[in-house]
């Protein structure tokens, strides 16, 4: 049996984890949602400033494995909701950027665990969507409330009540991914981002996430006060004191 995650280290600051069952289009079962999970919790302690989530195979994710969870007990199917939500909002909390290659099909909880990352990029002419719809049910792991924040409250609606995805280019468009680039430069697009995330300080990027949405659902005077907190613990740091000294030397930072 083959793995169902990949870990990949393609250098020692970028973490990716790519998901492994091609041939039911990455759906999520409890074993893979597991592996995912404990792969996340693992990577505040190495020395990953970036984590890239991918996947093999024509399909990015396809949602929960819908076929594993016929056979499961009501309390058993909650449960597997639990863990994918779980596994969205751990996500979200890592204090490190967290970057997705959509190289395929993203639907439902697929594409909830996407809306978990900070940046979303995807390859041309494939298909998004919250498609809970189609099958009498409601995105369960984060949709309801990412999609709207990130999209607008209108063409969430119009997604979730449908359950009909939409085209990489109109993602772009609504900004519900960075950018929809050809499918062969996918991964070497999202690379080129985590080699510059992965040369700054983890710190003032952990810094900077949390004032970025923190400070989004409050009221202006409230953010520009996580804001202030924030900046003067960075301008006692180490990481600041280094990265003044590399501009007065003209030469790269190298923050601890």
């Amino acid at each position: 049996m083959i793995d169902q995650l990949i870990v990949e280290w393609p250098t020692k600051k970028v973490c990716v984890l790519r998901l492994n069952r091609p041939g039911v289009y990455n759906a999520l079962s409890r074993a893979l949602t597991d592996a995912l999970r404990e792969a996340v919790a693992g990577l505040t302690a190495t020395e990953a400033r970036v984590m890239i989530l991918a996947a093999n195979g024509p399909g990015f994710c396809a949602g929960a494995d819908l076929k594993e969870r016929k056979g499961m007990s009501d309390s058993e199917k909650y449960a597997h909701n639990r863990a994918i939500n779980a596994l969205a909002n751990e996500i979200a909390a890592l204090p490190i950027p967290t970057v997705v290659a959509i190289q395929g099909t993203a639907l439902g909880g697929g594409m909830e665990i996407s809306l978990a990352c900070d940046l979303r990029f995807a390859a041309a002419g494939i298909k998004i969507g919250l498609t809970e719809a189609r099958i009498g049910a409601i995105p369960g792991a984060g949709g309801t409330q990412r999609l709207p924040r990130l999209i607008g409250t209108a063409r969430a609606l119009e997604m979730m009540i449908t359950g009909e995805p939409i085209t990489s280019e109109r993602a772009a468009e609504w900004g519900l991914v960075n950018a929809a680039v050809a499918s062969a430069e996918l991964m070497d697009h999202v690379m080129t981002f985590a080699t510059v995330a992965a040369s700054r300080s983890r710190r003032s990027g952990a810094l900077l996430k949390d004032a970025v949405y923190r400070g989004v659902e409050r009221p202006l005077q409230d953010g520009l006060e996580i804001e202030r907190a924030a900046i003067a613990e960075i301008l006692a740091s180490d990481d600041y004191r280094e990265g003044l000294a590399a501009f007065a030397e003209r030469r790269q930072p190298v923050f601890s």
